[in-house]
C-alpha cells in the first residue's frame, strides 16, 4: 500500500464523523447510481470535492455487503455512459473497512478536482454547483455567470516558469503536513497531488499558498494595513497616517502576522457591565474584521496585477478592500447566502489550514457579531470594480444603537421624556439583560439612594419596570424590565 492509499485509512474516522460541507459529501450503498452524479457535477463546478459511499448519515459503516446495495463498479462505469459529452476525470479508491456487521466490507471513495475549462453539465442537462453541504440547481442567468468565469479560474493553475521547489517556505509546508497527517509524503508530491506543481514549476496558486517570497513572482500578492488619524485620508502637507505596514509572505503568513499586527492598532472601549463596573469592550468584533481579511486573501482576483489587498483603519470604521469584483454568482444582495470561490485550490488549502470558513456561513457571522455589540450591519460594495467590506464602530454608534432599540418598544415621544439618568439606567439594564436595585443605580448614575429610588418608582409608573418584593422594606425587593 503506497503513502496515499495510507493516507485514505487515517481518513476513515473523517469519512464517518466529518459534517457534510462543501468539500465532502456521504451516501449509502443504497443510492442509485445515476444518483450520484448531480453531486460529483456540483463538487467539478465548485472547487472540487469527494464523495464517500458505503457510510450512512449518522457515520455508520454499512458497506456494500447486503442486498440493497449497488455493486461498486455500477458507480464506477456511471462515468462512461452518462457523462460523454463533458466527462469528469474522478479518481476511485477502494477502501477496506469492517462494517456495522463486524465484517470484513469497502467502502468507494469517489474524489473529483474542480472543472477549471468548462462547465459540467450531469445527464439530464441540468448544472450544479455546491453550495456548503447541498447540490444546488443553478438556473439559466447562473449558468451563464459560471461560463463568463471559467476563463478567471486558469489563473490559479497557470505555472511560474522560473520557480521551483527551491522557492518553497519549508516550515509552511512542514505545518501544513502535520495538520493533514501526512508527513511521510515528500514536499514535491503534495504539490504535484494537489496541482500546485506542475512539471516541477509552481503554479500561482503553489506560489501564492507556500513560496517564502510571493510578491518575488507576483508583485500584487501583498496585504497592506494603514491607520489613519480622523475620519478621511489626506494627502500632502496635511497627510494624516500613524501607522502603515504591508504583508507579503504566503497567504497562510499573511493571515497569521496581519491578525496579530492589526490587534496591535485596535482601541479598546468601556462599558457598564451587568455588576455596573466597567469592563473593557474591543473596537470591533475580531470574527467580523478577521473573517473579512481572510475572505478578501481567499475571494480575490489574483490576475489584476498593481493592486493589492488594502485595511484602512480610521476613528469611525474599517474598510477592507480587495481587487476585483464579486466572484460569479455572488452579488452585494446574495452574499449572505450565496457561495462560490474564484481561487478553489486556494479555497480548499486554506480551509485545510483551518483558516477559511464556509463562504456565506463567514458573513452571516460577521452580521451577527456586530449586531451582538449593537454597531451597525457590515457593508458591501463594488467601488472602481473592487470589493469594499465597511465595518463602523465606535462609542456613539453603541449608544444610538441601544437608543434607537428602547425607542421601538416606548416610542420615540416617551424616550424623548426620559431623564439622563433614567436613560443610563435603561442603557445599563438593556445590555445586562438584569435586574436592578436602589443600590446598583446610585452606583450606575453617581447619585443618592433616595433620588435613585424615586427614578426607579417613576420608571415603574411609566410602564417601563416592574417592581419585585413584599413590601418597601424589603431587603430583597429589585427592578426588571417591562419591555
Amino acid at each position: 500500500m503506497n503513502a496515499m492509499s495510507d493516507n485514505f485509512i487515517k481518513k476513515l474516522p473523517y469519512y464517518c464523523f466529518e459534517p457534510e460541507n462543501q468539500f465532502f459529501d456521504r451516501k449509502s450503498a443504497r443510492i442509485k447510481p445515476l444518483d450520484i452524479l448531480k453531486h460529483l457535477v456540483a463538487f467539478a463546478n465548485a472547487e472540487g470535492g469527494q464523495l464517500v459511499i458505503g457510510i450512512e448519515d449518522d457515520g455508520k459503516i454499512t458497506g456494500f455487503d447486503y442486498e440493497a446495495a449497488h455493486n461498486i463498479d455500477e458507480y464506477r462505469n456511471i462515468f462512461l455512459t452518462e457523462l460523454r459529452e463533458t466527462p469528469i476525470s474522478p479518481r476511485f479508491d477502494i477502501l477496506e473497512v469492517e462494517n456495522n456487521q463486524n465484517k470484513n466490507d469497502n467502502i468507494l471513495v469517489i474524489s473529483v478536482d474542480v472543472s477549471y475549462d468548462r462547465v459540467i453539465k450531469s445527464y439530464d442537462g441540468k448544472v450544479y454547483l455546491r453550495q456548503n453541504d447541498a447540490s444546488k440547481e443553478l438556473n439559466f442567468e447562473q449558468i451563464l455567470q459560471l461560463q463568463y468565469d471559467r476563463g478567471q479560474r486558469y489563473f490559479e493553475d497557470e505555472i511560474v516558469p522560473l520557480s521551483s521547489i527551491d522557492d518553497i517556505d519549508i516550515d509552511l509546508m512542514d505545518s501544513y503536513k502535520k495538520i493533514m497527517d501526512i508527513s511521510d509524503l515528500s514536499n514535491e508530491e503534495i504539490l504535484k497531488a494537489r496541482n500546485l506543481m506542475i512539471d516541477d514549476k509552481l503554479t500561482n496558486a503553489g506560489v501564492l499558498l507556500f513560496s517564502k517570497n510571493p510578491s518575488k513572482f507576483l508583485p500584487q500578492a501583498r496585504l497592506r494595513v494603514i491607520k489613519y488619524s480622523g475620519i478621511n485620508q489626506k494627502v500632502g502637507t496635511e497627510i494624516n497616517i500613524i501607522k502603515e505596514k504591508t504583508f507579503d509572505g504566503a497567504i497562510p503568513n499573511i493571515i497569521k502576522n496581519a491578525r496579530e499586527f492589526i490587534n496591535t492598532q485596535l482601541r479598546d472601549f468601556q462599558y457598564l457591565n451587568k455588576d455596573g463596573k466597567f469592563k473593557v469592550m474591543p473596537e470591533y468584533p475580531e470574527f467580523a474584521w478577521f473573517e473579512g481579511i481572510v475572505n478578501a486573501l481567499t475571494h480575490r482576483n489574483y490576475a489584476i496585477r498593481g493592486e493589492h489587498i488594502k485595511v484602512l483603519i480610521f476613528d469611525n470604521r474599517m474598510e477592507i478592500i480587495s481587487p476585483g469584483l464579486l466572484p460569479n454568482i455572488v452579488t452585494i444582495e446574495n452574499i449572505l447566502n450565496q457561495r462560490y470561490s474564484r481561487n478553489p485550490r486556494i479555497a480548499r488549502t486554506l480551509c485545510e489550514f483551518g483558516w477559511v470558513k464556509e463562504m456565506n456561513e463567514g458573513v452571516k457571522r460577521i452580521y451577527s457579531e456586530m449586531e451582538k455589540l449593537f454597531l451597525k450591519n457590515p457593508k458591501y460594495y463594488e467601488p472602481n470594480r473592487n470589493v469594499m467590506l465597511v465595518l463602523e464602530n465606535n462609542i456613539l454608534n453603541r449608544s444610538m444603537r441601544i437608543s434607537e432599540k428602547i425607542k421601538g418598544m416606548i416610542s420615540e415621544e416617551n424616550f424623548k421624556n426620559l431623564k439622563e439618568e433614567e436613560r443610563l439606567i435603561l442603557h445599563f439594564m438593556f445590555n445586562s439583560g438584569e435586574k436592578i436595585t436602589t443600590k446598583k443605580a446610585t452606583e450606575i448614575t453617581g447619585k443618592g439612594s433616595t433620588f435613585c429610588r424615586k427614578i426607579l418608582k417613576n420608571l415603574e409608573d411609566k410602564g417601563l419596570l416592574e417592581w419585585h418584593g413584599t413590601s418597601v422594606n424589603d431587603r430583597t425587593q429589585y427592578y426588571s424590565l417591562e419591555l
